[in-house]
C-alpha cells in the first residue's frame, strides 16, 4: 500500500503577505467567501514556513462550527499542517478542542463526513491526539456504509504504524474483518494492510481461500498477486507453491488480473510450462481485448519472453497472427514483428501459408490502411524467404502472381525482394527470371520496371533467358523508330477523320512493303518478334507509354539493360549474325528514344542526365577498342557492388542479433548467486525491473562539471540585477534554473521574472514574486514544455518596483535558444522506407555547400556529428582518389518526427568542397532548423592551431 498523500498549495506572490491582524478580521466576518479566502492564505503561509500559532484559537472559534463543506475541507488541511506542539515540545491545550471536534465528526450521521475525517487521521502522526480517537475508529469498522469502513481500515493501519501500542490487536481486527466483510473494496484494503502488518496471518487467509481463489473478486485476486510477488523475494521455500497458486489465479475472468499474474509467473519461474502458460495468456489478451494499447503491450511482453527464453514460444506463431484481424495498423505491425522473432524451420511453412491467405484477402480491400498493410505483409514474407530458403520459390511465385494487384510501393518491395533472393540463392535464379518475365506484363509502375530491368540485365545468364527478356522488351516498346511511328499514327488518324476516298484508303492498306523513314532509312522489325499491327493492344505497350509520358529515367535503365544483354550474348558465343542483329536493334531503340525525347510527342522533353547516359550506352555498344573494361564494368562491377551491399546489410543484422543475444544471455563466467545466503537481496532484482525503470535508477548520473557549459548570461554585469540561467534539457521539457543577484544597496521589492517563447514551446510557470535584499541572491526554476524538435527562442524580462509604488523598473534579458540537437538522435531505416518517406514528405530545404574541409569524408563526419544524423549509404566514401560523394542520412526526434537528408558533394579544382544538402521532413520547422544547422557547419572554416603564445 502506498503512503498517505499530501496536498501542496502554490503561492504565486510571496512578497505580498497579509498580517495576522488582517487574517483575524477576515476570520471574524460572517460571509463564508471571506473565510474561505482567509483559510487559503493561512494554509499557504504555514506551508511557506510561518506557523502563525496565534491564529489557532480564532480558527477554532470561527471556522470549526461552520457547516460549509469547503470550509470543513480547508479546516482539515489546516489541522494537517498547523503547529500542534508548543515551544517546550508539549501538546498545545487548544488541541483538546480539536480532538473533541474530530470525535464529533467521527460520529457524524453523514457517512461522507465520517470517511473524510478518517482519511485525515491517516495523516496525523501525534500519538497523544490519536489515543482519544481509537474507540471511534473501531466503531467505524462496523459502520453500515462501505465508504466509512474502507477509510476506517486505512486509519487503523496508519495509527498502528505511528504507535503500535495504541492498537496492539490491529492485525487480529483486520483478519476478523476480512472473514466477515462482503464488500470487495473493503476486503481488498483490509488484505493489503494485513499483508504489511502480519505476514503469517496473510498466508493463513490465502490458505483458507485457496480452493475458491478462482471465484474471488478481481480486486482481491490482484492483491493476492501483489503480495505473492513481494513475498517471493524473501520466501524462497514457498516459491513453488506460489507458482501453483499464480497458475490458478491466472485463469481469472478479469484481464487486469490475468496480465499481472502472467508477469508475476514469468518472474517467479523460468520453466517451459510457466513460460508457455504466460505466453498463451498474453496471446489471449492481445486477441480478445478491445483496447489497442493493451494489444500492443501484450505483444511486447511476448517479445520480451522470447528474448529471455528463446525457442519456448514457437508454437504460438499462428495464434499471434490471429491479432491481424484487428484493423489498427500499429497492432498489425507489432504482431508481425513478434511473429517473425518466433519463426523456425518447423513452422515457417504454416506461417507463410497464413500470410499468403491474408495477402490475397486484402488484395482488393478498400480500407484506408489496406495499402500499408499489404506492404507490411510483403515485407514479412520477404524476410521469411530470405531467412528460410525452402520457402523462397513458393513465396516468389505468390508475390509475382499478385504483383499487378499490389500498389506501386508494395510492387517495388516485391522487386527489391526478388533482387535479394536471386543474389543469395544462385540455384533459384533461372526459374525466378522466367517467372519474372511472365509477370512483367502486369506491371504498371515505371519504378517497378526499373528494378525488374536491372534484375534481368544482371542475372539473365543463359541465352534463352536473354531472348525471352528481349521479346518482352520488344513487345512493350512497340514499333520503332518511335518518332516515325507516332507521326504515321497521327497522320493515319487525320486521314480517318477526313475520309474522302475510301477506295484509295483500302488500296493503300492492302499494299505492304518497306517503309522509308524521313531520314532515308528503312523501318526495321524485330529479329525475334514479328511486327505488330497499328491497332496493337495498348496494355502491351506499357514501357512505351511510360517513355512517352516523360519517364526517361526508365529509358536510361532500359538502355543499360540492352547493353548488358548484348555483352552477355557476346560472352556466351552467340552466332555473329544474331548478335549483330540484336546490337543493331538495341542501337535503333536507344536512338529512337533520344529522337522522340527531343520531339513534341512526349509530355516533357528528355533531361540532360538521361540523354547523356543513353548516349554513353550507344558509345559502349559501338566501341570495340576497350571491350574488356566495358564488359567488366557492365557485367561484373555492378553485380559485385550489389553483392557487397547485401553482405553489409546481412552483417549488420547478424551483429544486431549477436548484440541482442549478448545482452540477454548469461555468460559462463557470471557469478552464481545462492538466494539462501544472499544478504542484500540483489538476486531478486529481476522481479522489480519495471519498478527500477520507472524510478529512473538506471539513468546515468549527471556530470556536474558539464553544467558550466550550459550556463547562459541573461543580463550584463553593469545592470542593477545580474541574472544567469542553467539550461537543463529533459525528454519533453526544458528547465531554466535562474540565479538572480541584487547588485545594488537597495531592496528590490516585488521582483518577478517573466518569460515568453517563440516556436513550439510553452512556459509552464514563471516562478514566484520575491523581495531581494542588498547584494542578495535568489533562485527560481522555470519549466518550458517542448512539443516539437523545432528551433525555439525563450525571451523575457525582469520587473521590480521602484522607490514609489507606481514606479517600476524593467531589465530586458538575453534570448535563450533551445538546441534542437538535444531532441534529435541518429536512427536507421531500410532503403525502401527512406524512399517512401522521401516521396511523402512535402517540406524540403536545400542548402548549398562551400567548405574548406580537406576531404569529403571529413565533411561527412562533421555533418553527421553536427546534425546527429546516421549515414544509411554503405560505402559512401569510396576512397581518397574519388572526388564525388553521395549519401542518404536519417535521424529521428524524441517526438517521433523523421528527418531525411541527401548529401551530394564534390571536391573542386580550387580545393573547396561544393554541393548541396536536401533535407526533408513532415513539418516545416524541423527542415528549417536542420537546414540552419547544416549552413552553420558549412560556414565553419578550418580551425587555427596556436603553437606558441
Amino acid at each position: 500500500m502506498s503512503d498517505s498523500g499530501f496536498m501542496l498549495i502554490y503561492e504565486p506572490n510571496t512578497a505580498s503577505k497579509t498580517t495576522v491582524s488582517e487574517l483575524k478580521s477576515l476570520l471574524e466576518k460572517s460571509k463564508d467567501e471571506a473565510k474561505i479566502s482567509a483559510m487559503k492564505r493561512i494554509i499557504t503561509t504555514v506551508l511557506n514556513g510561518d506557523p502563525m500559532p496565534e491564529l489557532l484559537m480564532h480558527i477554532i472559534r470561527f471556522i470549526m462550527p461552520s457547516r460549509n463543506k469547503e470550509l470543513k475541507k480547508l479546516l482539515y488541511f489546516y489541522w494537517e499542517v498547523c503547529p500542534k506542539l508548543d515551544n517546550q515540545g508539549k501538546m498545545r491545550h487548544e488541541m483538546i478542542l480539536v480532538c473533541n471536534a474530530i470525535q464529533h465528526d467521527l460520529q457524524h450521521p453523514n457517512e461522507y463526513i465520517r470517511g473524510n475525517t478518517l482519511r485525515f487521521l491517516c495523516k496525523l502522526k501525534e500519538p497523544e491526539l490519536l489515543e482519544t480517537l481509537i474507540p471511534n475508529v473501531r466503531q467505524c469498522l462496523v459502520h453500515r456504509h462501505a465508504y466509512v469502513r474502507k477509510n476506517a481500515i486505512f486509519a487503523l493501519y496508519s495509527i498502528y504504524r505511528v504507535s503500535n501500542h495504541l492498537i496492539p490487536d490491529a492485525p487480529e481486527l483486520l483478519y476478523s474483518f476480512l472473514l466477515e466483510e462482503f464488500d470487495s473494496v473493503c476486503k481488498r484494503n483490509a488484505f493489503v494492510c494485513l499483508s504489511d502488518l502480519n505476514r503469517d496471518a496473510t498466508l493463513s487467509y490465502i490458505q483458507d481461500n485457496v480452493y475458491q481463489i478462482e471465484n474471488l473478486d478481481s480486486l482481491l485476486q490482484l492483491a493476492f498477486v501483489e503480495f505473492i510477488r513481494k513475498d517471493a523475494q524473501t520466501a524462497v521455500t514457498l516459491r513453488q507453491q506460489y507458482v501453483l497458486l499464480i497458475s490458478e489465479i491466472i485463469e481469472s475472468s478479469s484481464n487486469v488480473v490475468v496480465y499481472e499474474a502472467a508477469i508475476t509467473l514469468t518472474a517467479l519461474s523460468a520453466s517451459t510450462e510457466s513460460m508457455l502458460l504466460a505466453g498463451n495468456k498474453f496471446v489471449e489478451l492481445a486477441t480478445k481485448e478491445a483496447d489497442n494499447n493493451v494489444k500492443i503491450i501484450s505483444l511486447e511482453r511476448l517479445g520480451e519472453l522470447n528474448r529471455k527464453s528463446p525457442g519456448v514460444l514457437q508454437d504460438l506463431c499462428l495464434d499471434i497472427l490471429g491479432v491481424l484481424s484487428t484493423h489498427d495498423i500499429d497492432v498489425r505491425r507489432k504482431a508481425l514483428d513478434v511473429t517473425l522473432q518466433l519463426i523456425t524451420s518447423r513452422n515457417v511453412e504454416d506461417v507463410v501459408k497464413l500470410l499468403k491467405k491474408e495477402l490475397q484477402r486484402v488484395s482488393n480491400a478498400s480500407e484506408d490502411s489496406a495499402a500499408e498493410y499489404r506492404q507490411l505483409l510483403v515485407n514479412a514474407i520477404h524476410k521469411l524467404a530470405i531467412d528460410f530458403s525452402e520457402v523462397a520459390t513458393n513465396v516468389i511465385d505468390l508475390l509475382l502472381d499478385s504483383i499487378g494487384d499490389l500498389t506501386n510501393a508494395a510492387a517495388y518491395d516485391v522487386i527489391t525482394f526478388v533482387k535479394e533472393v536471386v543474389e543469395k540463392f544462385p540455384d533459384l535464379r533461372e526459374s525466378i527470371i522466367h517467372k519474372l518475365i511472365k509477370s512483367l506484363p502486369e506491371v504498371k509502375s515505371g519504378k517497378v520496371f526499373r528494378g525488374a530491368f536491372w534484375v534481368l540485365g544482371e542475372y539473365s545468364l543463359s541465352e534463352q533467358c536473354i531472348k525471352d527478356a528481349w521479346k518482352f522488351v520488344r513487345s512493350s516498346i512497340g514499333e520503332v523508330p518511335m518518332l516515325a511511328s507516332e507521326k504515321r499514327h497521327l497522320d493515319g488518324n487525320a486521314v480517318e477523320v477526313d475520309n474522302s476516298d475510301t477506295d484509295n484508303a483500302e488500296s493503300s492498306k492492302s499494299k505492304r512493303g518497306p517503309v522509308v523513314l524521313p531520314d532515308g532509312t528503312y523501318a526495321t522489325e524485330s529479329a525475334l518478334l514479328p511486327s505488330n499491327d497499328s491497332n496493337e493492344d495498348a496494355n502491351a505497350l506499357r514501357v512505351r507509354k511510360l517513355i512517352l509520358s516523360g519517364d526517361f529515367y526508365l529509358a536510361s535503365v532500359l538502355s543499360s539493360t540492352l547493353v548488358k544483354f548484348v555483352l552477355r550474348l557476346g560472352r556466351l558465343k552467340t552466332a555473329e549474325r544474331n548478335l549483330n542483329a540484336l546490337k543493331a536493334e538495341a542501337l535503333l531503340i536507344m536512338v529512337s528514344i533520344l529522337r522522340i525525347g527531343e520531339s513534341g510527342f512526349v509530355a516533357r522533353r528528355i533531361d540532360e542526365d538521361s540523354a547523356d547516359r543513353i548516349l554513353s550506352c550507344i558509345r559502349f555498344l559501338t566501341d570495340d577498342n576497350d571491350r574488356e573494361s566495358i564488359e567488366k564494368g557492365f557485367l561484373e562491377d555492378t553485380k559485385e557492388a550489389y553483392k557487397s551491399q547485401v553482405e553489409t546489410e546481412s552483417k549488420k543484422q547478424a551483429e544486431a542479433q549477436a548484440k541482442d543475444l549478448q545482452d540477454n544471455a548469461e555468460h559462463v563466467d557470471d557469478a552464481i548467486v545462492f538466494r539462501q545466503v544472499d544478504k542484500n537481496g540483489s538476486s531478486v532484482a529481476a522481479v522489480n525491473d519495471d519498478l527500477m525503470l520507472a524510478s529512473g535508477t538506471t539513468s546515468k548520473k549527471e556530470n556536474l562539471s558539464s553544467r558550466l557549459n550550459k550556463i547562459l548570461q541573461l543580463t550584463g554585469f553593469s545592470d542593477p540585477i545580474y541574472a544567469e540561467a542553467y539550461v537543463k534539457v529533459h525528454q519533453f521539457d526544458v528547465t531554466l534554473e535562474v540565479l538572480l543577484v541584487n547588485q545594488t544597496t537597495n531592496t528590490l521589492r516585488n521582483l518577478s521574472v517573466e518569460f515568453a517563447t517563440l516556436g513550439d514551446l510553452k512556459v509552464v510557470d514563471n516562478g514566484a514574486t520575491a523581495n531581494i535584499g542588498p547584494y542578495g541572491f535568489y533562485n527560481i526554476s522555470v519549466t518550458v514544455k517542448v512539443t516539437s524538435a523545432d528551433t525555439g527562442v525563450i525571451f523575457g524580462n525582469i520587473v521590480y518596483d521602484g522607490q514609489h509604488s507606481d514606479d517600476s523598473t524593467i531589465v530586458i534579458l538575453n534570448d535563450v535558444h533551445v538546441d534542437i540537437m538535444d531532441y534529435i538522435k541518429p536512427a536507421t531505416c531500410t532503403e525502401s522506407a527512406f524512399r517512401k518517406m522521401w516521396n511523402e514528405f512535402e517540406w524540403e530545404n536545400k542548402i548549398t555547400i562551400k567548405s574548406k574541409k580537406t576531404s569529403l569524408k571529413e565533411y561527412l563526419d562533421d555533418l553527421m556529428a553536427g546534425t546527429n544524423m546516421n549515414c544509411l549509404t554503405p560505402g559512401a566514401v569510396v576512397g581518397e582518389q574519388c572526388n564525388f560523394l553521395a549519401a542518404n542520412l536519417y535521424s529521428r526526434s524524441s517526438f517521433g518526427e523523421d528527418a531525411l537528408a541527401n548529401l551530394c558533394i564534390e571536391k573542386s579544382s580550387d580545393g573547396y568542397i561544393i554541393g548541396h544538402v536536401r533535407i526533408r521532413s513532415k513539418g516545416q520547422g524541423l527542415a528549417l532548423s536542420l537546414g540552419d544547422r547544416v549552413a552553420s557547419i558549412s560556414r565553419k572554416s578550418k580551425e587555427l592551431k596556436v603553437s606558441r603564445v
